[in-house]
């Protein structure tokens, strides 16, 4: 299980501006209700990672949020500066 590329690739998946809800990444790796609720901090966790490394943002609202600061409330997943090219 590889929760960057599967942030990776939801996100490659959509419109450049499109953002995504770590739910999804969650419900992409693990099929059970009970599975994909238990995977939520970790894709939470690793969306931190890799906002901290420019490849995608985090937002709440339409506000970005310090990588940092997200451990609370709903949050969206959009490429960042530092986001692969295909």
């Amino acid at each position: 299980m590889d929760i960057a590329h599967t942030i990776i690739a939801l996100l490659q998946q959509r419109a450049p501006a499109s953002s995504l809800c770590p739910s999804e990444v969650a419900r992409a790796l693990a099929e059970s209700e009970t599975a994909w609720r238990a995977l939520m901090q970790p894709v939470r966790d690793k969306a931190a990672d890799l906002a901290r490394s420019g490849m995608i943002i985090v937002t709440q609202g339409d506000t970005q949020r310090d990588p940092d600061m997200i451990d609370v409330g709903p949050i969206r997943l959009r490429r960042g500066p530092g986001f692969p090219q295909r």
